[in-house]
């Protein structure tokens, strides 16, 4: 987007802000903004300030967030008030920016309350001090990033802002306003898309594996209340029959970082994810540990994320086309050796289809102590729709052929 031009500029004799239009001041920032230091006041409801929400009420957040957040019960009088069009400066503003609050409540004592002066119009600097150039000049003002110092009104005051006409500070906050509002409708339109194309790649998938590629093949009732019919020629069977071995590995220490080109590492259950195999989910295995060589993981393994933190990922299963030599298994990660009759990318495709996934969140409901953990039991108690070999390689070039249609319309989206 192209904007038109001032009729001149100047020099702001400020590194961040480089060249401003010619009628604009420099004005420093405690001199437009001051502190809050007020108790919380009876009534006042929590707030929690984030980056991606700004500053909301903590029920809001919870809702938004679907998780829990620290609450003040007791020892209330620790809480700050806020009041409508404050500025919060919270833990996280180094990395983001500092928040403008629209809200009424009380906030963490923790954070920094800023009460702009009355040339301040509080939708404008709402953008200013969550600009990227701002951003990175708020960084330079300590070594909070290396050394986990809070960011404090006295790094705040060391970055010098724009004096901007109130009336063009409201005409540029409304044009922000509506231009963002278009952009994020953009975004939400894209996401939805995004979804209907992984809709339409599960139902792509859950068809190939449970009812082939002849659309007038002669089907039978598998027996199976959720499976329905199958091809009559199909083999219904538990997973136990058709594998082989399965083998899990091992989790010590390790450092928090990524293995090295020449490290050993052992990779974590995000390493499988919905059929991807992602060899950087790993962590390195520190010196004074000896690496176990048979728990080593090559082209050509199939493995499956057995434990994980998030439910979505306990189950998915990938085929390792290729990967880098010294990543171990880890005891979140099957790998599964199957039958001859068995082609290990229409296994994989089977594990990743609304059949088997429908059997997968059952058995890890919570139900005995299990919530996001799939035991071996469990999964070759799973039953699936299994074709002749020749079929099963059919069927994984065809599913090659359309999710790859799939992958590119998602990637542009």
């Amino acid at each position: 987007m192209s904007f038109p031009r001032y009729p001149s500029y100047k020099d702001s004799g400020v590194e961040w802000l480089g060249q401003v239009p010619e009628h604009w001041g420099i004005g420093q920032s405690r001199r437009l903004f001051g502190l809050r230091n007020d108790r919380a006041l009876e009534g006042d409801r929590q707030l929690t300030a984030s980056q991606e929400h700004g500053v909301i009420y903590q029920e809001d957040f919870i809702r938004l967030e679907g998780r829990r957040v620290v609450e003040v019960i007791k020892g209330a009088d620790i809480l700050k008030h806020v009041e409508p069009n404050d500025f919060v400066i919270s833990m996280r503003s180094f990395q983001g920016g500092i928040e403008w609050c629209n809200l009424r409540g009380c906030i963490s004592s923790a954070y920094v309350m800023l009460v702009p002066c009355e040339r301040i119009h509080g939708p404008f600097f709402g953008y200013v001090l969550k600009s990227r150039s701002y951003i990175q000049a708020l960084q330079t003002t300590s070594n909070l990033v290396r050394d986990g110092q809070a960011l404090r009104y006295e790094n705040f005051t060391k970055v010098d802002l724009p004096l901007v006409p109130m009336d063009e500070q409201t005409a540029i906050a409304e044009f922000l306003d509506r231009e963002t509002r278009k952009i994020d409708e953009l975004v939400a339109e894209q996401r939805r898309l995004m979804e209907l194309l992984k809709e339409k790649r599960q139902a792509v998938i859950s068809h190939a594996v449970t009812r082939g590629l002849n659309p007038a093949a002669p089907l039978k009732p598998s027996g199976i209340e959720w499976l329905g019919d199958v091809p009559a020629h199909w083999t219904v069977a538990t997973v136990r029959r058709i594998v082989n071995r399965i083998e899990q590995g091992w989790s010590p220490d390790c450092f928090a970082r990524p293995a090295e080109s020449e490290e050993w590492g052992v990779v974590k259950s995000g390493c499988v994810n919905r059929g991807v195999f992602v060899e950087e989910e790993n962590k390195a295995l520190p010196e004074n540990l000896e690496p176990v060589p048979e728990y080593e993981i090559h082209d050509g393994d199939v493995l499956m994320s057995r434990a994980s933190g998030s439910p979505e990922l306990v189950g998915s299963t990938a085929y390792i086309l290729h990967t880098r030599p010294k990543l171990m298994l880890s005891d979140k990660i099957f790998r599964i050796h199957l039958e001859p009759q068995v082609d290990k990318k229409f296994f994989v495709a089977v594990f990743n289809s609304r059949v088997m996934r429908s059997q997968i969140e059952r058995a890890i409901s919570g139900a005995d102590g299990l919530a996001n953990n799939l035991p071996q039991s469990a999964m070759k108690s799973f039953f699936c729709a299994i074709p002749p070999l020749g079929e099963q390689e059919a069927i994984v070039t065809h599913l090659e052929l359309e999710l790859g249609k799939f992958d590119t319309l998602t990637a542009e989206a």
